[in-house]
């Protein structure tokens, strides 16, 4: 009757021996490391700065536990914090050293001490929130009217362009901020123009009047179309701050909108504030233009002549100039996707890009027009620009899709993407707010949610116990089941942990037990009515199943409302919450009775169970 199959049982032991596994790493706690990654979009950390970093260290007489390069960044760990300050002095000297134009970011971090064969199983301890790491926190302020102004640029080139399509002839487009001001000679010109808008600019409203001899149009971004532009730049400062962070290597950054024009940052394990604003510092802005190849550019790239009026001098990255027109043809708005590949004729390492519908119209009537001409894409970081590359214009190019090749090896193929991907800001941001979370209060927050879980626990247990007897020691090997498996799947999923989260763990401990004190008391109840000892544990973990079930269901719907509809901290908590409402399901109901099963199930003529007195009206015992 009490009796598990041998499966059954080979499911708690695999469930136990994988939970054991993913815990272990959490309890390594982590190492203070210094973290190098590139400081500009030319420079790439490879086994020549790790060897570079190598030998600064020695030169320092500095012993470091590891030396790993992952995810594009060299990462160093150390035994303590003096040794890792010093590190950073002496790798920052060798790497760095001119300070007004890092090529490296120099930054303290911090590592899991995790030992490597679970790290071969890929067993990897949760990553913890700012509130228990330590880290960098910033309140990043959008410039909501620079989008729009940039918006009204873009509008007005479009405009321009949509014009002399229809022939309708104009004395000067001009921008003033977000107004459009355009002058005809006539009002029967402007009417035409204003058609024009109406048909094909959707997100422009229109006044005219008259300017002395003159009609003037001025038009404006509606409300609706601003609102958009808004969000839209929120959102794509939001990506692009991703993406950057992400090539970065720091782990489970939180890059999230709060209000209507304001971005918060926060860089868990990160202490330098000062490189942490490099770090974000690093967004590139895309900008394709025409190379100049004229006689006197071609001497200003050789810096024998002045560099023509309407032309920039740039260097790309072989350290060779190439004066480009300021005209600026496309920018990364226009650009959606690009993806390393290959040149299908010539099989060499290329960037396939892909535009949007204006970019493609604007890239093919350029290309058209510039064949055998060269153009190049430049990258511009911290207000310094670089040319990626500057390939020859072969044919006209339509469809929206542009293959980068020539003189690049695969992985600067992969490099450039990546760069072109991060794509740039759509509108500039400022640093409004930052604070610093040291180590030391992380570790403290750690050392306060840990001892909050470990006390309910003890005391929970510590009830179960006398209260029920045996049957209140098996739930509270349950309960540890329980938290066991929970931080393993924590770990699996890699989940953040934060002080909410930990909050989440003392109150799932609660939710928990409560599966088992209902179990137990079906259990009495049995017994109260005269049945016998198995039949009593067989009946009371059948009947309490349904209760157990209809009150889990209902509180994980509760979870997954805060989880849907929660932010920050409220989903840290709704996470750990939902998960922790899983696992107790499993150990409260499959584990328990398998523990319950081992002890009582192979006994036939059992005469009692251990469960605490069990008290019953016609005796009163």
């Amino acid at each position: 009757m009490n009796r598990y199959p041998l499966w059954k049982y080979a499911i708690i032991v695999l469930a136990l021996c994988v939970g054991s596994i993913y815990t272990l790493p959490n309890f390594f706690g982590e190492a203070p490391a210094v973290q190098i990654s590139p400081g500009k979009a030319s420079i790439k950390v490879d086994v020549s700065t790790q060897a570079r970093v190598e030998q600064a260290l020695q030169a320092a007489n500095i012993q470091p536990e590891l030396v790993a390069l992952e995810g594009g960044s060299l990462k160093v760990r150390f035994d303590n914090t003096d040794t890792q300050l010093k590190a950073k002095d002496a790798i920052q000297h060798a790497l760095v050293p001119d300070v007004n134009d890092p090529s490296y970011v120099v930054a303290l971090n911090l590592l899991a001490r995790s030992p490597a064969w679970l790290t071969a199983l890929n067993a990897a301890p949760m990553y913890l929130g700012l509130d228990l790491r330590g880290g960098v926190h910033f309140m990043l302020q959008v410039d909501m009217p620079a989008a729009l102004d940039k918006k009204a640029e873009s509008l007005a080139g479009d405009l321009r362009s949509s014009l002399r399509e229809k022939n309708v002839r104009h004395n000067g487009i001009s921008r003033n901020g977000q107004k459009i001001d355009i002058r005809f000679h006539d009002n029967e010109t402007l009417l035409a123009a204003q058609r024009v808008i109406q048909e094909q600019f959707a997100d422009l409203q229109t006044t005219s009047a008259a300017d002395g001899a003159e009609f003037k149009l001025t038009a404006n971004i509606n409300p609706v179309a601003a609102k958009r532009v808004q969000e839209q730049a929120i959102k794509q400062n939001i990506t692009t701050l991703h993406n950057r962070i992400n090539e970065l290597g720091v782990a489970e950054p939180v890059i999230q909108q709060q209000g209507a024009d304001r971005i918060v940052v926060q860089l868990p394990g990160v202490q330098d504030t000062a490189k942490a604003k490099d770090i974000l510092g690093r967004t590139a802005t895309l900008e394709i233009r025409l190379v100049d190849e004229s006689t006197e550019a071609r001497s200003a790239e050789n810096a024998s002549g002045a560099v023509p009026f309407g032309d920039e001098r740039f260097l790309d990255r072989n350290g060779q100039a190439v004066v480009v027109k300021k005209q600026v043809i496309l920018t990364g708005e226009n650009l959606t996707d690009a993806q390393p590949g290959f040149d299908n004729q010539t099989q060499e390492a290329a960037v396939h890009l892909t535009l949007d519908a204006k970019g493609a119209r604007i890239f093919k009537d350029v290309t058209r027009e510039n064949i055998n001409k060269r153009m190049a894409i430049l990258l511009f970081e911290k207000g310094k620009g670089e040319v990626v590359t500057a390939p020859v214009i072969r044919s006209e190019i339509g469809g929206g899709r542009v293959q980068i090749s020539g003189r690049m090896s695969t992985a600067e193929a992969n490099d450039t993407s990546l760069l072109l991907r991060a794509g740039s800001l759509a509108a500039p941001m400022e640093i409004i707010e930052e604070r610093t979370i040291g180590p030391s209060l992380g570790a403290e927050n750690i050392a306060k949610g840990f001892n909050s879980v470990t006390w309910g626990f003890v005391a929970v247990t510590g009830f179960m116990c006398v209260y029920y007897m045996l049957f209140g020691m098996f739930s509270s090997i349950s309960l540890a089941i329980n938290l066991l498996l929970l931080v393993a799947v924590l770990s699996m999923m890699q989940a953040t942990l934060t002080l909410p989260g930990m909050a989440a763990m003392a109150l799932v401990l609660g939710m928990a037990i409560d599966a088992n004190v209902l179990i137990n008391e079906r259990v009495r109840e049995e017994l109260r009515n005269g049945a016998s000892p198995q039949s009593a544990i067989h009946a009371g973990y059948d009947r309490a199943w349904a209760t157990i079930l209809d009150s889990n269901v209902t509180t994980l719907i509760a979870g997954l409302a805060l989880l849907a509809f929660g932010s920050g901290p409220v989903r840290g908590f709704a996470v750990v919450h939902c998960l922790g409402i899983l696992t107790s399901m499993f150990s409260a109901v499959f584990f328990s009775r398998g523990l319950v099963n081992l002890w009582y199930g192979r006994q036939k003529k059992l005469k009692g169970v251990s469960i605490g007195t069990v008290w019953r009206a016609n005796s009163g015992a």
